[in-house]
């Protein structure tokens, strides 16, 4: 038995000095008013974490792991070790890898991989192409995430670019539909325009002109359409614009089928830093203007975006060289996600209790995972330990990812990742990742 004792526990909308017990793979027990001391003399370890937050795991419904085929980038193990050094404890993974995941045989591969290298708790999404609709009805909801759908542009065949097939998609895959929104011809449209004024050396602080709020808005408001025609359970991911915020209810998270997705980049970042970070912080979705960060803020703080996520996907530096045309889009995030959501709580943007909700609670509420995303007697145990007044710089030395940098490095925030656990087990413990495989595929109550 381990106890976590005396930390400041933040779970579900409160704060509270308790203490946690954790034995096997749970929580057995959660002490609000002090810890009988019979307790106490049966306990393997007490970890004193006077002066430390303990907050459920982050559940990460948004990341490119680069596994397989792709893993000169970042691979399953690398990327999952990054992964708890920043709290994130489960995280669900996209399918534009080499293959795709886009059959059921190849959705299986990647679970068997992760069940062997993964130190987080894991799930896939199986992707969506234009032929593949009787692989996507076939998905198991219980134990698969969900269906990617890009309406936007993807690698390979994962541009669902045809209209009757988006109309069958909606109407007959019975499981959670997630998309990428941004619609193609507008993107080509823009990016033809820029080719005239600067020939293939576009610079990158035009990226959010080409791929623009109205490529954004028209792509997302056609997924809500369909999703409001034939019932579907929709998700969309990586919202970037303030009107797009058009689009979606602050309805209480229990009661929707259409729910929204923003990213840390999207909330952090402006087009103003494109001066200092050029193609480090170059996404699809791009990055926008000063009110889109702002509108999303204040779209989260509102209700109608329902979850925090990173998109995180790795490219090596050289990959990132160059501008529109050149430099690949998405950047790592993982390790750092949850640091900078507490930083903008520091900062008085959000409140360190609204951080746990929306980067743990909601997830597991959105996705229906089971029993997890909350510090509750009888969950699994994936908890954090952070350290509110331990500075911490992002620097090359203490950068887990597989591609050796990220967006952050030389800023400094106020908070310290100590201690991860994943079902009970300690894998992050003051700098260092346990090099075991200790996730496991997650399930949902569907």
């Amino acid at each position: 038995m381990i106890l976590i004792h005396q930390a400041l526990i933040i779970n579900e909308g409160r704060s509270f000095t308790g203490s946690v017990l954790i034995e096997g793979e749970r929580i057995s027990k959660l002490f609000e008013n002090g810890v009988p001391e019979s307790i106490l003399q049966q306990c393997d370890e007490i970890i004193d974490a006077r002066g430390l937050y303990l907050i459920p795991g982050v559940i990460d419904d948004q990341v490119h792991f680069r596994d397989p085929g792709l893993t000169h980038k970042g691979d399953i193990h690398s990327e999952s070790r990054a992964a708890v050094a920043g709290g994130v404890t489960s995280y669900m993974e996209m399918p534009n890898t080499q293959p795709q995941t886009t059959t059921i045989d190849a959705l299986h591969e990647k679970f068997d991989l992760a069940s062997q290298r993964s130190v987080a708790n894991f799930s896939f999404y199986l992707g969506a192409t234009n032929d593949n609709i009787r692989e996507l009805i076939r998905v198991d909801k219980k134990n698969v995430c969900g269906v990617k759908v890009f309406m936007g542009a993807s690698t390979g065949n994962m541009l669902v670019d045809n209209h009757k097939t988006l109309q069958r998609i909606f109407a007959e895959v019975d499981t959670l539909i997630a998309t990428h929104c941004e619609k193609e011809e507008i993107i080509r449209d823009n990016m033809d325009s820029f080719r005239k004024k600067f020939g293939e050396d576009i610079p990158v602080e035009y990226h959010p002109a080409i791929r623009s709020e109205e490529a954004c808005y028209r792509s997302s408001g056609e997924a809500v359409e369909l999703a409001d025609k034939y019932g579907s359970r929709l998700h969309v991911l990586h919202l970037s614009t303030a009107r797009e915020m058009t689009l979606f209810s602050n309805s209480p998270l229990a009661g929707k089928k259409i729910t929204a997705e923003v990213c840390v980049h999207h909330l952090w970042f402006t087009d103003a830093d494109y001066a200092r970070l050029g193609a480090r912080i170059k996404w699809n979705p791009a990055v926008k203007g000063e009110t889109d960060r702002d509108a999303l803020r204040a779209a989260l703080r509102s209700g109608k975006l329902d979850v925090v996520a990173t998109d995180h996907a790795p490219h090596l530096l050289s990959e990132k060289s160059g501008g529109c045309l050149k430099a690949a889009s998405g950047g790592p995030l993982v390790q750092h996600s949850l640091q900078a959501m507490l930083e903008l709580a520091s900062q008085g943007v959000f409140t360190k209790e609204f951080v746990v909700e929306k980067m743990s609670h909601a997830p597991a509420d959105l996705f229906q995972v089971m029993e997890r995303g909350y510090v509750r007697e009888g969950y699994f145990a994936d908890l954090v330990l952070v350290n509110p007044d331990k500075p911490y710089t992002v620097e090359k030395e203490n950068i887990l990812y597989k591609c050796g940098w990220s967006p952050f490095e030389g800023d400094t925030f106020r908070h310290t990742v100590e201690k991860t656990f994943v079902n009970g087990n300690l894998v992050y413990d003051n700098g260092s990742v346990i090099e075991s495989a200790f996730g496991k595929a997650l399930t949902f109550d569907r």
